[in-house]
């Protein structure tokens, strides 16, 4: 009978430290947290990501779902177009033969013009070794133009040698004047004289006949010339032979 109020007791005490929402260990007046909405924020924050990495993937289908229409809408406008093109593509009968007749006419005057070429470059060929020919034959020409004066002078000089009562010192006058005027028609034409008296031997100029010892000339001094010699524009044409003096 004593035991009975004591159990009781213990009951009302344990409740006391339950709380109102039967927790154990809880402070008065502290709520424990409900199961059922820490759960439903579990699944919020589960579903989250998978919806941000479906939506990417719906875009995509989106946009290929756009191309195949766009890619459609082409095609369909080629399919159009293409019969369009179809009567523009046929050739003109007549504007083929005006084209042919407008390729062959410049054809013939391209030929004609070929043509005419070709004849004047062998005109010119002909015309240049015509010139080229005569060049050669009359290169002398001036020179005899020249030179027919002198053949002159001489002719004059002969018939006056012929007369019973000639003048010699008029000859020899003459004949003087003949070779100068000869002198200055080679000169013009670029012969020039050798006449090395007095000078010092040279071999690629002169030619030695013989040596004659002297004692008032140095050695190897031309002492007298036998024949002139001639030089054409620089160029040797012909040395003068010469007589050397050698050591007495």
């Amino acid at each position: 009978m004593n035991q009975e109020p004591d159990r009781r007791q213990d009951n009302d005490f344990d409740d006391a430290a339950a709380g109102p929402h039967g927790g154990a260990g809880d402070p008065p007046g502290v709520q424990a947290p409900n199961a059922a909405a820490t759960t439903a924020t579990s699944a919020a924050t589960t579903e989250a990501p998978t919806e941000a990495t479906t939506a990417p993937a719906d875009t995509a289908a989106a946009d290929t779902g756009t191309a195949d229409t766009g890619a459609a809408d082409v095609g369909d406008a080629q399919d159009e177009t293409a019969p369009s093109l179809e009567p523009d593509l046929e050739p003109d009968p007549t504007q083929l033969t005006m084209l042919l007749e407008d390729a062959r006419a410049k054809a013939d005057k391209a030929h004609d013009q070929l043509l005419r070429t070709r004849a004047e470059m062998e005109n010119m060929s002909r015309r240049q070794a015509k010139e080229l020919e005569n060049a050669h034959k009359f290169a002398l020409e001036g020179f005899v133009k020249e030179l027919l004066q002198v053949r002159d002078s001489l002719e004059l000089g002969f018939a006056a040698a012929q007369e019973p009562d000639a003048d010699v010192a008029k000859l020899r006058e003459g004949t003087e004047l003949t070779l100068k005027l000869l002198g200055d028609v080679m000169g013009k034409f670029g012969v020039d004289r050798l006449y090395p008296e007095g000078e010092p031997f040279n071999p690629e100029l002169h030619q030695a006949m013989s040596m004659q010892p002297r004692a008032d000339v140095p050695p190897n001094t031309v002492t007298n010339v036998i024949q002139s010699g001639y030089l054409l524009n620089g160029r040797l044409v012909r040395p003068a032979l010469v007589m050397v003096s050698a050591q007495a």
